[in-house]
C-alpha cells in the first residue's frame, strides 16, 4: 500500500509538472542562459550539496597547433595547421567524429552537426542530419560554410550561396543572393555580407535579428541564436536582435578586428589580442574573457567562448554546471530513462533553458520539480519496473517540449490557446463534479 501511494505520487508529479510546463512556457518565449541558475532543493530548509564543473565542450586544454575554432550548442571544433580537425563535447550524434578528416581549410559547428570545407572546395559533414542539414556531399566550389541549429549554408567562389536543412522560417532561401563575401548562420536565420559592405538576411525575425538592411561599411558578420552582429570597417560594432540579456550592448566597442555571437552573448577580439564580451557582468561565465591576451581567433557557442592563442593553444570561458549529492539520477526524468544522455532528456533540458526559466510561472514550476523530484527519482531507481510506466507518462511532456522548441511564433500562440482552453475545461469539469456531491459520483 505504501509503495502504491508513492507510485501514485510519482505519476501525479509527472502529470502536474510536465502538463503545466508547456502552458507556462508560452508566457515568455525569450531564451535565457539558465543551466546554473536553479539550486535543487529537497526540503524547505535543505539545500542539496552541489559539485561544480565545466561542460565537456570546454575540454580544449590539450589542443595544439590550432588555427581556427567553431563553437556550437554542446561541442567545440578546432582546425589544426596540418588541416586535420579535432572536436570535444557531446557526441550523441557523432558530431565529434572528425578524426579522419584531412585537407580541411575551414570548419563550422551547428546544433548537433559539424561541417568542414576541404581544400578542393567540397564539403564534409558529421552528426545529426535532421532536416537534411548534413546533405552537402554534392556541393562544390565552396569557400566557406556556416551552420545553424538545423541548417547549413555554403558560400561559393562566385559569390552565390547554397543552403540545406530546416527552412521553416525561410532561412535557406538564399538562392538569389549574389556578390556575397561572407555568410553566417544563426539559430534559425542566415546572414550574408555583400561585396559593398551591406548586409542581407533571411529567416526567423521575431527579435528583429534580420533587420540589417540599413547596415553599411560592414567588414565581418556573426549570427547568434537570436541576434546578429556586424563589425564595421572602422573597428566599431553594431548589433540587432534579442538584446534583453545585454548581448547587443556593443555600442562602445572600438578597435575590434573580429566578432562572434553565441546564444545570449557576443564576443569581440581587439587588435591587441585582448577580448571583450557582452553582457559584461559577473553572471555571464562565458563572458569572463577580460584577462585573455595574445588571442588571434574567437568563437562563441551556446554557453561557452573559445579563443585561439598565437601559439596555437586554446582557452575557454564556460558556465559552471552543477551536479548534486544524490547523483545523476536524482531527477524523475533521468531516473526513468536511466541516463543523462537520453535524447528525451536533452529535449526537456533545452525546453527548460530556452522557455521555462524565462518567466515567473515557469521558474516556479522548475523549482517545484527540483524540490519534489529527488525522492521520487530514488523510489523509481529502487523499483526498475516503474521506469517504463514513468517514461510513458513523460511522452506528452517530451512531445510538447519538442513542438515548443521547433514551433513558430504563430504555432506557439495556437498551442498556448489550446492549453488554456483545456485547462479551463478541466477546471470547470472538476468544479461541477465537486458541486454535485458524493451521492452523484457513486451513481
Amino acid at each position: 500500500m505504501k509503495n502504491r501511494k508513492k507510485l501514485l505520487l510519482v505519476l501525479r508529479c509527472v502529470a502536474l509538472v510536465f502538463t503545466l510546463i508547456p502552458a507556462a512556457s508560452m508566457l515568455n518565449t525569450a531564451p535565457v542562459v539558465a543551466r546554473w541558475q536553479v539550486t535543487p532543493v529537497l526540503a524547505a530548509d535543505t539545500v542539496v550539496p552541489a559539485i561544480f564543473y565545466h561542460p565537456p565542450e570546454c575540454d580544449v586544454g590539450n589542443w595544439t597547433d590550432i588555427v581556427q575554432v567553431a563553437a556550437a550548442w554542446h561541442h567545440t571544433v578546432g582546425l589544426r595547421s596540418d588541416s586535420t580537425v579535432v572536436a570535444v563535447g557531446e557526441n550523441r550524434w557523432e558530431q565529434c567524429n572528425v578524426g579522419g578528416w584531412t585537407n580541411i581549410k575551414q570548419v563550422a559547428a551547428g546544433g548537433d552537426h559539424t561541417v568542414a570545407v576541404e581544400s578542393d572546395g567540397t564539403v564534409v559533414a558529421a552528426g545529426r542530419n535532421e532536416y537534411g542539414c548534413c546533405n552537402v556531399g554534392n556541393w562544390a566550389d565552396i569557400i566557406q560554410v556556416s551552420s545553424g541549429h538545423y541548417h547549413t549554408v555554403g558560400l561559393k567562389n562566385d559569390g552565390t550561396v547554397v543552403a540545406v536543412g530546416d527552412s521553416r522560417w525561410e532561412q535557406c532561401n538564399v538562392g538569389s543572393w549574389t556578390e556575397i563575401v561572407q555568410i553566417a548562420a544563426g539559430g534559425y536565420h542566415t546572414v550574408g555580407l555583400k561585396l559593398d559592405g551591406t548586409v542581407v538576411a533571411v529567416g526567423r525575425n521575431d527579435w528583429q535579428q534580420c533587420n540589417v538592411g540599413n547596415w553599411t561599411g560592414i567588414s565581418q558578420i556573426a549570427a547568434g541564436d537570436y541576434h546578429t552582429v556586424g563589425l564595421k570597417s572602422d573597428g566599431t560594432v553594431v548589433a540587432s536582435g534579442l538584446c534583453k540579456h545585454g548581448q547587443c550592448d556593443v555600442g562602445n566597442w572600438v578597435d575590434i578586428v573580429q566578432v562572434a555571437a553565441g546564444f545570449v552573448h557576443t564576443v569581440g577580439l581587439k587588435s591587441n589580442g585582448a577580448v571583450v564580451a557582452a553582457p559584461d557582468d559577473e553572471d555571464c561565465d562565458q563572458c569572463d574573457v577580460n584577462a585573455w591576451r595574445d588571442i588571434m581567433k574567437v568563437a562563441a557557442g551556446h554557453e561557452h567562448t573559445v579563443g585561439v592563442k598565437s601559439d596555437g593553444t586554446a582557452v575557454t570561458a564556460c558556465i559552471w554546471l552543477t551536479t548534486t549529492a544524490p547523483g545523476p539520477g536524482c531527477f524523475i526524468a533521468t531516473a526513468a530513462y536511466g541516463t543523462t544522455m537520453a535524447g528525451e532528456i536533452e529535449i526537456l533540458r533545452r525546453f527548460r533553458d530556452e522557455y521555462l526559466l524565462t518567466n515567473p510561472v515557469g521558474q516556479v514550476l522548475v523549482a517545484l520539480y527540483y524540490r519534489v523530484s529527488p525522492p521520487m527519482a530514488e523510489f523509481i531507481t529502487e523499483h526498475p519496473s516503474l521506469k517504463p510506466i514513468v517514461r510513458a507518462g513523460l511522452v506528452p511532456a517530451v512531445a510538447m517540449s519538442t513542438l515548443a522548441i521547433n514551433a513558430t511564433i504563430t504555432e506557439r500562440v495556437t498551442i498556448a490557446t489550446l492549453l488554456a482552453l483545456v485547462s479551463v475545461a478541466l477546471a470547470v469539469w472538476a468544479t461541477r463534479r465537486r458541486g454535485r456531491g458524493p451521492e452523484y459520483t457513486r451513481g
